[in-house]
């Protein structure tokens, strides 16, 4: 089974097991389900190398939970999951992720209406039976039905980050092959979209039946559409769907470019071709005569309509074509850029490992220093901290510090933000951290003017060095609340605070948001929002966010050393 197969019944397991009120259990197979999805190795391959004993190194899996993931490795499924499905026969997966519904809901929605599924659900709302439940009513059915619309706005797209992974495995897998000469991931995956419907592989091969041979093959792929010498679809075990194509190297680069889009941009490109008489396809730049000029290298396709190469992440036709003409590209943050991380909780809250593991993890991965900011009080769900257990976690940190060399721990916070914009911990206990980020956890719903008001008046407190999640989205399970993003932003530069780009499932800030901080001149910050040590590399996907947003390096404060990032902090 693949990490994601594991993931995925780990976390329906946290749900049945909420909807049976069962205490502790749930949280502990979510944070388990949370590690093994972010793993960069495949669980099996942790399972042959040292057994139960290495599973058991995995953040948030002790002993049970590691013989679980024992039983799916060998056999493929789970027996207790499986009583567990049994037990109540719901689509638990599938009713959760609509916003609002949680396991005791479904629960409630399955014993009352027999409900198993969201179609089922849909048609009942529809017919306004779900409001006559004792604590549902009119307002309840219709924020379901909302829901419910939001979940087929994004059906058919996979979060970037989800599926990543799994696809540069693929690449790897075929870049080793000796008939391969060269592989490239194209579309909106090398474009680094936060989302993407399918996938486009490209190979130069010399046999590219023995290609098509291993890659319908592969044990990755669930179904095959069509096979043939130099193109073959398939279906992955995700529900992705997946595409290799065999390309001439004489027109490697013009495909490369053709195939990474987006439509636009290459309509755009078309037009230039076709105003210097040529014509730009995925073969090449050809002249009046049908001869090819240009077409083995992605670059030459781009100089030869007279511009500079565009980064994938750009290309979007939102103004790069004509900054590319002009030599105005802007000098992108690079993917090596950061230096610091300054969101990470730890098992003091919600996350499953300690302060020590995250600052090692992190140090490993290049990091000169991290800022710990877990949750505070008011947010109780989480095990949020008071201002006696943040004096005493700020103890905790100073000493690992001493432990601790080559990177350096901050003390910090992720402060609530009240409905009326105040804040849920003391200044007198915020003045005493290093970094203090804030974010809206509640009232999601408030009118736009009240909202952007209550976020604009916790940044004007003195000691808020960031606002965390601008907006409040989560990718596929939650829409961002009604904000003005452009006041916000412009707020933030007046009270110096600097604005976070999630680089979680939230992607938040999102590309164009990111672009109208740039252009304002407001600061930035990538942060992981990690709850374990394996998160820590969503950085990635928040720096490919950046630069399609247009961010440099000179935006994005956590690019600088720890002596000059302080030194930008409003404290």
């Amino acid at each position: 089974m693949k990490n994601f197969e594991i993931a995925k019944i780990l976390y329906n397991i946290s749900l049945y097991l909420e909807m049976e009120e069962e205490p502790f259990k749930p949280r502990a197979y979510e944070k388990a389900a949370r590690s093994v999805e972010a793993l960069t190795e495949d669980v099996s391959n942790i399972y042959k190398k040292g057994g139960i004993k290495a599973l058991m190194e995995i953040s948030g899996v002790g002993e049970h939970i590691a013989e679980k993931i024992e039983e799916m490795i060998l056999t493929g499924k789970l027996e207790y999951y499986e009583t567990l499905k049994k037990k109540i026969p719901v689509d638990i997966e599938g009713l959760t992720a609509i916003e609002g519904v949680g396991p005791k809901t479904v629960k409630t929605l399955y014993k009352k209406l027999k409900i198993k599924t969201v179609e089922q659900l849909e048609k009942i709302a529809k017919q306004g039976k779900i409001s006559k439940l004792p604590n549902f009513g009119k307002k309840s059915e219709e924020d379901i039905l909302s829901g419910i619309e939001f979940l087929k706005k994004n059906k058919g797209r996979f979060v970037l980050g989800h599926v990543l992974p799994q696809l540069k495995e693929i690449e790897e897998k075929l870049r080793k092959l000796p008939e391969v000469k060269k592989v490239d991931i194209s579309g909106s995956t090398r474009r680094m979209k936060e989302t993407i419907g399918d996938a486009d592989i490209l190979v130069v091969s010399d046999k590219p039946q023995k290609v098509m041979d291993f890659f319908t093959a592969m044990p990755d792929v669930m179904h095959i559409y069509g096979k043939g010498p130099t193109k073959s679809m398939v279906k992955l075990k995700n529900g992705l769907d997946a595409d290799l194509r065999v390309i001439p190297e004489k027109s490697y680069g013009a495909a490369l470019q053709y195939f990474t889009g987006n439509k636009d941009h290459n309509i755009a490109l078309r037009k230039i071709a076709i105003e210097k008489g040529w014509k730009l396809n995925e073969y090449g730049i050809f002249d009046k005569h049908n001869k090819q000029m240009v077409g083995r290298r992605e670059e030459e396709v781009y100089e030869k309509l007279g511009m500079k190469w565009i980064p994938p992440e750009l290309r979007e036709n939102t103004g790069e074509i004509q900054a590319a003409m002009k030599n105005k590209l802007p000098k992108l943050i690079g993917y090596n850029d950061l230096k610091g991380n300054l969101q990470i909780h730890t098992k003091w809250t919600d996350g499953t490992d300690s302060i020590k593991e995250m600052a090692e993890e992190a140090k490993k991965l290049g990091l000169e220093y991290i800022a710990i900011t877990d949750h505070t009080k008011n947010l109780g769900f989480a095990g949020g901290l008071d201002e006696r257990k943040l004096q005493q976690q700020k103890k905790e940190i100073e000493k690992i510090n001493k432990e601790i060399r080559g990177i350096t721990i901050l003390s910090g916070a992720e402060v609530n933000i009240l409905k009326n914009g105040s804040l849920d911990i003391s200044n007198k206990a915020l003045s005493e951290l290093d970094v203090v980020g804030v974010s809206v956890h509640s009232n999601f719903n408030l009118p736009r003017s009240e909202q952007t008001n209550r976020i604009i008046k916790a940044i004007e407190n003195e000691h808020i060095d960031i606002l965390f999640h601008p907006t409040g989205r989560i990718l596929q399970q939650r829409e961002p609340y009604e904000v003005d993003i452009e006041k916000i932003i412009q707020a933030a530069k007046d009270t110096d605070t600097i604005l976070e780009i999630n680089a979680s499932e939230r992607m938040d800030l999102k590309d164009d948001h990111i672009r109208l901080a740039v252009n304002a001149g407001s600061k930035l910050i990538i942060n992981s929002d990690a709850h374990n040590r394996n998160q820590i590399r969503f950085l990635e996907f928040g720096i490919a966010q950046a630069r399609r947003g247009w961010a440099e390096a000179r935006d994005v404060v956590n690019t600088r050393n720890l002596k000059r990032f302080l030194k930008m902090l409003k404290q």
